[in-house]
């Protein structure tokens, strides 16, 4: 995909609408967004976490919004794809809500993104008992039926969706995490690919209400090993780019992993608490999504906000 034609248009349309800077924009965006930079025969992915809630309506502007990047006639015409990073019907993923809430936004059968969806496993999905209703109602998009972990390519990238849930949550046993380790393991040995995308909902790092989990270390440890370049997650409902780091969180241009937290789905949005190292771009207070562009050695990130605005324009080679 070329961001200098069509798509490119298509966000300008999206910037002409004026809106106040969010409250923790970290740091401040120029008046006018840059333009984004093209990338040759590049595919695109966009998703978001923590999104749908009858008592919201946010979660209607993500995904029109996500829709829209998706039916640009210049990203039509190359591999693309959307993901959800977790809890995707709120309160409990219980059937009606996905019934209710997230049929009505995001998983509209005429919708593009939902022709396109990978999603992930999130805590709220788990509220109900095995996360049925999640498995039951994405069938074998979601992967085997309760263990949530697949993978699959998007243009010359791999993408992992992991299940975050079977390594912090006690009812699983350390037998299931051994098998999901194992797993994406074998994956990762399976899938000699340049440039890998893995994604769940519990970050492992974190400044928001819910701050980082230390459980997640070892599965960024393997990631690490493999040369990973991308891990996305939700469950803070926030907008938040660390620089490339180790699994202990030092940073690392040269192996380290970047990690992207977006939970602005549609659920209530939150603030930030202890703003942790490496930590370089931060917006609170915003629904929008994430847009990835992913070129053949290298890509492209940016938060688009309902309403209009494209913050934090980044990104980088792959390893």
């Amino acid at each position: 995909m070329d961001f200098g034609h069509t798509s490119l248009r298509h966000l300008a349309l999206l910037a002409t609408v004026a809106c106040k800077p969010p409250v923790n924009l970290t740091p401040p965006p120029a008046a006018s967004p840059a333009p984004l930079v093209a990338l040759s025969g590049a595919s695109v992915m966009v998703g978001v976490g923590d999104i749908a809630s009858c008592a919201s309506r946010l979660s209607m502007g993500t995904a029109g919004l996500a829709d829209s990047v998706l039916l640009a006639d210049s990203v039509a015409k190359v591999d693309n794809a959307a993901f959800t990073l977790g809890d995707n019907a709120y309160e409990a993923g219980t059937t009606a809500e996905f019934d209710k809430c997230f049929t009505a936004t995001w998983g509209d059968p005429n919708k593009r993104i939902m022709k396109s969806l990978h999603p992930a496993p999130g805590n709220h999905e788990y509220y109900t008992p095995s996360a049925n209703p999640y498995y039951k109602y994405f069938g074998a998009a979601a992967g085997p039926i309760g263990k949530g972990y697949y993978s699959y390519g998007v243009g010359q990238w791999h993408v992992i969706v992991v299940n975050s849930e079977i390594i912090v949550d006690r009812a699983f046993t350390d037998a299931n995490r051994r098998e999901q380790m194992a797993w994406v393991q074998a994956d990762l040995a399976a899938h000699k690919a340049l440039c890998t995308i893995a994604y769940w909902h519990h970050p492992r790092f974190s400044s928001g209400w819910h701050g980082g989990n230390r459980n997640l270390t070892a599965m960024w440890q393997l990631l690490y090993d493999n040369d990973v370049d991308l891990v996305l997650n939700g469950h803070d409902h926030d907008y938040e780019r660390f620089r490339p780091m180790t699994p202990a969180g030092a940073a690392d241009t040269v192996r380290g992993i970047t990690e992207i937290v977006a939970g602005t789905g549609g659920q209530e949005l939150r603030g930030f608490e202890a703003i942790q190292p490496n930590s370089v771009y931060r917006i609170e207070g915003r629904a929008g999504v994430l847009l990835l562009t992913l070129g053949a050695a290298e890509y492209r990130s940016a938060f688009l906000e309902v309403g209009g605005r494209v913050w934090d324009q980044s990104g980088g080679k792959c390893h």
